[in-house]
């Protein structure tokens, strides 16, 4: 790309910015730093930020990214109290790098946005406070996890004790010495089974076992937090740690790669944690799945197998055959009394900005385009969506490392991506159909080799089958997003022409 355009400022641009959580939060803190800007709106449906850290607050919410990964790069935390942190700690994060960076003076709450309509120069957003608005570039940072899966289970609405979604948890509930009954053995449902075993009389409804990968989520001391602050360096250095990428690449390659040498000797770690851990060979089986490892999303947890083991906990794998009002009847006939029952049945992965209306170029809306499957070029960009950006957007590396990373690498490629729109070469910029369309077939083919497909049930697919989510490496991902190929975009002029970008160098 033209180095030397990029660094004229000839037009500023109004920036609508739809959700506050962590995505959202970086794209406002990078275009307040820019002087052309002319506005920056952040959107927010809710009445405070946090994105999925706000929507789930369930006892035992850990992230399972090493905490000092899951950071801004702008901004360290010498502060973590430990390897991985608890979703109250990370929201808190979050609200100080809004107010740090001026984020909190542009933001709207309870403003859902309803309505987001291309006009010919400018998007068209209407929000549910009313507000009627016009904009230059729209940035979607909806995220993923926000649209909770709740199943229709038989009787649920006659069961007398309280029921919820984890992503609903009530405050000041009541624990202690409790029937609870969990349904869903997700990334949710062991984290909820570790922090209420010994609490409270536990169930877990298990549909099928996960795979388990031993971490050690040790607390970080008061004198290497004093360390931590007083050197920056030894912060960045744990980001950096090369046995921490070496983790990191060893599980892409193995997704990627399912008959790989990485994927064995995972698949050899969680057995042998499995076999090392549960003894009792009846509770053992239970727990032993049978599909491959990381075939459905792998669950990280020091001490899962340790709380099942526990007096008053259970592992249900009868299957549900309906809620009654006294508590859970499984298949078997069993009758199993609860007084709180938790529905840890995840999110609808496939909603993104939805159930906003897109209305696009021409009058095609975010929903045709988006019928067959969610898709976005390289995850980033949609055609007939001119100046309409998206930071962990479908087909985005979701699962496979630090979501902070890969918004920060897609919000460099968005930056060159609107240079070519601030210094007036074009009124707007979307990717071509058949770029678009090539990247699909690619992507699509390459996401049938990866482990997500390797015969089990899970959100990573869609309607189809076919894997959500990035089929390539790590590298694969930066290098991507390194720098756009002007080759795969159009322009869109003032006037409504469309003329392609090829050959810009």
């Amino acid at each position: 790309m033209n180095q030397a355009a990029s660094t004229t400022v000839d037009r500023p641009l109004r920036y609508a910015v739809i959700g506050a959580g962590m995505s959202g939060i970086l794209a406002a803190k990078r275009l307040l730093e820019r002087p052309e800007v002319a506005s920056v709106t952040v959107f927010e449906k809710a009445a405070r930020i946090g994105g999925t850290w706000r929507e789930n607050r369930y006892p035992g919410l850990t992230c399972d990214v090493m905490a000092h990964a899951y950071t801004y790069s702008f901004a360290p935390n010498p502060d973590w109290s430990c390897v991985m942190a608890g979703g109250a700690e990370i929201c808190d994060y979050f609200a100080a790098v809004w107010r740090r960076y001026g984020v909190d003076k542009v933001t709207r709450f309870n403003a859902e946005v309803t309505l987001c309509e291309w006009r010919g120069q400018e998007w068209y957003l209407e929000a549910s406070d009313g507000t009627r608005a016009e904009f230059d570039v729209v940035i979607v940072a909806s995220g993923v996890l926000h649209h909770p899966n709740v199943p229709d289970l038989p009787g649920l609405a006659e069961f007398q004790g309280q029921a919820f979604h984890s992503a609903r948890w009530p405050d000041g509930l009541a624990l202690e010495g409790q029937r609870i009954g969990i349904i869903g053995n997700g990334s949710t449902g062991v984290q909820l089974v570790s922090a209420l075993a010994g609490r409270a009389q536990v169930t877990q409804f298990q549909r099928t076992p996960q795979w388990v990968m031993k971490i050690d989520n040790r607390p970080f001391s008061d004198e290497e937090r004093a360390y931590f602050r007083a050197n920056p360096a030894a912060v960045e250095a744990i980001r950096k740690d090369p046995e921490y990428l070496r983790l990191v690449k060893r599980f892409n390659d193995a997704i990627t790669q399912p008959d790989s040498r990485e994927m064995a000797e995972i698949e050899a770690i969680v057995r042998q944690d499995l076999e090392q851990a549960v003894t009792d060979l009846a509770l053992r089986a239970k727990l032993t799945p049978d599909y491959r490892a990381a075939c459905k999303r792998l669950v990280y947890s020091c001490d899962y197998y340790a709380a099942l083991q526990r007096p008053g906990v259970a592992v249900v794998r009868e299957g549900i055959e309906r809620i009654e009002a006294a508590g859970v009847r499984t298949r078997d006939g069993v009758l199993h009394p609860l007084d709180l029952l938790v529905l840890a049945t995840g999110f609808h992965a496939d909603r993104f900005i939805r159930p906003t209306r897109v209305v696009g170029h021409g009058g095609v809306t975010l929903d045709e385009r988006w019928a067959k499957r969610p898709s976005g070029y390289l995850a980033v960009t949609v055609p007939d969506f001119p100046n309409f950006f998206m930071l962990n957007g479908p087909t985005s590396p979701v699962g496979n490392f630090s979501l902070i990373e890969i918004a920060e690498a897609q919000w460099g490629y968005i930056e060159q991506l609107l240079d070519e729109v601030r210094t007036g070469r074009c009124v707007a910029i979307a990717p071509t159909a058949a770029a678009m369309a090539d990247y699909e077939v690619r992507r699509v083919a390459a996401a049938k080799t990866t482990i997500f497909a390797s015969g089990c049930h899970s959100w990573y697919l869609d309607q189809e089958g076919v894997p959500a989510t990035w089929p390539w490496g790590y590298s694969a991902f930066f290098e991507a997003m390194a720098q756009p190929a002007l080759a795969a975009f159009e322009y869109f002029a003032a006037d409504g022409r469309r003329t392609s970008a090829r050959g810009v160098s």
